[in-house]
């Protein structure tokens, strides 16, 4: 069988240009049904040795710490963006420019305003674009994508979602890119809610007005060495340096279709290690997923003689499980929904079609963003609307 060839650029090395980079390499070893094949063409970081070790370990044909020359390469057709959050407008609206289709790490820009201009210059361009919320992917939460749209819970009336992580609740987490405005933009409500509200529209629908408010519980933290990550560990004689954005945000929405919600983020909680968690109820049953424990569901429908939740166990007979794992509670992990994102967005540049979610679901979440930023500052709810 012959596959089409697609080049991929990765710019940006750290965590999670790793964990794409790995799933390229895996596509061709779990779906054989693809009809392409991955190529890693060339590698950008701004560390060298990031650089090397991308070319020397993971196969990667050239490497830059130049990300204009990567994006530019004419053996890439895709570019995969997994820099800082307050570069990806430079480096997404090049490579649409460019003509290569982007993929962009959640949620596309830095600020809201960020990801309005990339979103209209990838579209101008008519290039295929994929954004990263690949908690969309996980089996069990495709299968209650399945069990809300066949009428299942019946008429959805609340929702829940909430992501709770401690990666920053340590205060000598070192003050990284994150914990900046030039760096990240916003904080958790660019970082982590996204992921909340973003599994909310897949799942129950548009917002329609929200009311929210922010907070900054560690306000200083220890100044990193080049190549210092949000997980590294700084100590109390280091010099420190003000965080810039919001460790917490707190929600209540009302949805279009008359349901209401809560969310929650904040990566300076103690306990959850990293709860992206949402709770679904409807006129005749619930359910609810935990990344904690993503192979497990919650779910509960009347009728039910124990009245009691059940726990359903990933296996595979829900989708994409099965390419990892045969049978029942046998479990996946994150990386795995990471492999099925790259999968799912390849296979759709190979079919010419457009993604989804691609840069206009982005936009679904940053017009929510906006309106919460906006109720912060007035204290009062604020209409959503889509930003263009």
């Amino acid at each position: 069988m012959t596959r089409k060839k697609i080049g991929v650029a990765v710019i940006g090395f750290g965590w999670m240009g790793q964990a794409h980079t790995r799933s390229y390499l895996r596509i061709p070893t779990l779906f054989p049904e693809r009809d392409y094949d991955p190529e890693l063409i060339i590698i950008s970081d701004n560390l060298q040795e990031r650089v090397d070790e991308a070319v020397e370990s993971f196969g990667f044909r050239e490497g830059t710490t130049d990300w204009n020359v990567a994006v530019n390469h004419p053996d890439v057709d895709v570019v995969c963006v997994c820099a800082p959050n307050m570069l990806h407008e430079p480096i997404a609206i090049a490579a649409a420019a460019a003509g290569k289709h982007v993929f962009c790490e959640k949620p596309v820009g830095g600020t809201p305003e960020q990801t309005v201009r990339i979103e209209a210059a990838s579209r101008a361009a008519g290039v295929i674009t994929g954004v990263g919320y690949n908690y969309r992917w996980a089996p069990l939460v495709q299968y209650a994508k399945q069990l809300i749209e066949d009428g299942t819970l019946g008429d959805i009336t609340n929702y829940n979602g909430r992501f709770f992580t401690m990666y920053g609740s340590d205060p000598m987490g070192l003050l990284s890119w994150r914990f900046q405005l030039d760096g990240a933009g916003h904080g958790v409500s660019s970082d982590i809610l996204s992921h909340s509200i973003d599994l909310a529209h897949m799942l129950v629908g548009p917002i329609e007005k929200v009311v929210g408010t922010g907070h900054t519980y560690i306000p200083d933290r220890p100044i990193p060495q080049p190549g210092g990550t949000h997980y590294d560990l700084g100590s109390p004689e280091d010099p420190t340096g003000p965080v810039e954005n919001e460790d917490y945000f707190g929600a209540m929405v009302k949805f279009e279709n008359g349901a209401r919600g809560t969310f929650e983020a904040s990566r300076t909680i103690v306990g959850p290690e990293s709860q992206c968690a949402f709770e679904i109820y409807g006129t005749k049953g619930s359910l609810k997923w935990n990344l904690e424990t993503m192979n497990q569901l919650q779910l509960n429908l009347v009728g039910d003689k124990a009245r009691g939740y059940t726990t359903v166990y990933a296996g595979d007979r829900y989708p994409y499980h099965g390419n990892f794992v045969p049978g029942d509670a046998n479990s996946i992990g994150y990386e795995d929904l990471k492999v099925i994102e790259d999968y799912e967005f390849l296979s759709s540049v190979a079919a010419g079609r457009q993604h989804e979610p691609g840069f206009a679901e982005a936009i679904d979440y940053v017009s929510v963003q906006a309106a919460l930023l906006q109720s912060w500052e007035s204290e009062r709810w604020e209409p959503v609307q889509r930003l263009a």
